[in-house]
């Protein structure tokens, strides 16, 4: 996900993205309540993606959102404080048919859409290699359970050794 400033950003750059019928690239889609992101220049020129959609909430600075139409950037407004993720996620399939998503970000975002039953089936790539250190990190972040009750099951849907001992496991959460 984006958020900090990238080398590059151009801000002014206000074409809007050229928009074919028959794009099949992603959308690249940013959560973003606060108004944080101010490198959408940067992110429209890059070739991954067929256009750019910034999650808003109420509670996002009207500045920004004047700043994203002036980037020609399109915007979902969904939740009060937050962005609502199950709100902006119907959004994004009512206006663009989105059906599924891949998320790239930290464990904040996942331990969201995990706890929120949002996320339908994780994929994980296991590296070989070991890297130390004292901080811990998680590839989802989520209040500490009191119980076993909140904890997400998965069931094993595929798993494949891929180049340099690389592992892919394929996980359908259990609901």
């Amino acid at each position: 996900m984006a958020g900090e400033e990238a080398a590059g950003d151009n801000e002014g750059d206000h074409e809007p993205a050229e928009k074919k019928a028959d794009d099949s690239r992603p959308l690249l889609v940013i959560p973003d309540s606060r108004g944080r992101v101010r490198n959408w220049g940067y992110w429209k020129k890059q070739p991954y993606w067929r256009n750019a959609v910034a999650l808003c909430s109420q509670s996002t600075p009207q500045g920004h959102l004047d700043y994203l139409e002036k980037e020609n950037i399109d915007y979902i407004v969904a939740g009060d404080d937050h962005v609502d993720l199950m709100a902006a996620l119907e959004e994004l399939n009512r206006r663009y048919g989105v059906r599924l998503i891949r998320v790239d970000s930290g464990g904040t975002l996942n331990g969201v859409l995990l706890r929120a039953g949002l996320v339908d089936e994780v994929s994980l790539l296991i590296c070989p290699g070991l890297v130390g250190g004292t901080t811990p990190r998680s590839f989802f972040r989520a209040a500490d359970l009191t119980s076993a009750e909140g904890v997400i099951g998965l069931r094993l849907l595929h798993s494949e050794r891929l180049k340099n001992d690389v592992i892919w496991l394929r996980y359908a959460v259990v609901k």
